[in-house]
């Protein structure tokens, strides 16, 4: 095999895969945050934390009930969906008039405790997870082998981000949800239920959080603190595809991540900023955005 650079077209490759990998996280999460500060203007910066539940919420299933990944797929973004509804019914929908300060306070907060009492209650050490059955092996496609885990994962974490694009952006409902937040005295004069909407809607995006969790449990040790150190590069990603817009977030979140994976390779000393590098850039450019309005 040829060599670009200096380095094997191998390495090259299991770093791109890599990167897929990363960036089809970085889009689920980015996602989520997009909806919830998109829909209702809240920077919900306990975005991981919610991940971080999705993933103990894994591992529970698993360890204390004998229940499996593909179980976990369905009741883990449920629970973690229904102490969202818990979260936004007690705090939360108090916060939607006022400067989103607040809620970005509320939910760092939040997001501190879910850290301490998960520590407390597992220890700082990171619990393993075992890939299901179905998904062990590997794929060879000729000039490398694919973990057939993580084509799993860029699959499906790519399919709920462009269905979620779509059900919002190109459905009646979506535009039920886009109206009942942009005028919802109006919506809620032709019968429909806002603070309903609301609910469900903040309900959705931290599910979408926890469904992440979920398909990182696996590949990642599940430890108190992975939401924390990745909830600030998500931020940087929204921010890259403009606060709010849903396409940005899935867009930019791969592309982020594939760039990061090409950068490991290339220069692995600034992996860990190339994303704040380009937010900086971009800022500068267009402090919007990518695909976020002025």
């Amino acid at each position: 095999m040829t060599d670009i650079f200096g380095i094997p077209i191998q390495v090259i490759l299991g770093q791109l895969l890599l990167g897929l990998v990363n960036g089809s996280f970085y889009a689920m999460l980015s996602l989520g945050l997009a909806v919830i500060f998109g829909l209702l203007g809240v920077v919900n910066f306990a975005h991981g934390a919610f991940y971080m539940l999705g993933a103990y919420a894994t591992w529970v299933l698993l360890d204390v009930f004998d229940l499996g990944y593909w179980w976990a797929l369905v009741l883990s973004p449920f629970a973690v969906g229904i102490l969202g509804i818990i979260l936004e019914r007690l705090f939360l929908r108090y916060l939607y008039k006022v400067d989103p300060l607040y809620g970005l306070l509320l939910t760092f907060g939040l997001s501190l405790i879910a850290e301490g009492v998960l520590r407390e209650a597992f220890g700082a050490s990171g619990q393993t997870y075992p890939v299901p059955e179905l998904l062990q092996g590997t794929l060879d496609v000729g000039f490398m082998n694919l973990p057939i885990y993580r084509v799993w994962v860029i699959v499906a974490s790519l399919t709920i981000c462009f269905l979620t694009w779509y059900l919002i952006e190109c459905t009646r409902l979506g535009s039920t949800l886009r109206a009942a937040t942009e005028n919802p005295k109006l919506v809620q004069a032709f019968g429909i239920n806002v603070p309903i909407i609301v609910m469900f809607t903040y309900a959705a995006g931290v599910g979408l959080a926890a469904l992440a969790g979920v398909l990182s449990a696996p590949v990642i040790q599940v430890s108190p603190l992975m939401g924390s150190s990745l909830v600030i590069v998500v931020f940087a990603v929204v921010v890259i595809g403009g606060m709010g817009s849903i396409m940005g977030a899935i867009l930019s979140g791969v592309g982020l991540g594939v760039i990061e994976g090409f950068t490991k390779v290339l220069y692995p000393e600034a992996s860990n900023i190339v994303v704040f590098v380009i937010m900086a850039i971009v800022l500068c450019w267009r402090p919007a955005g990518l695909f976020g309005k002025e």
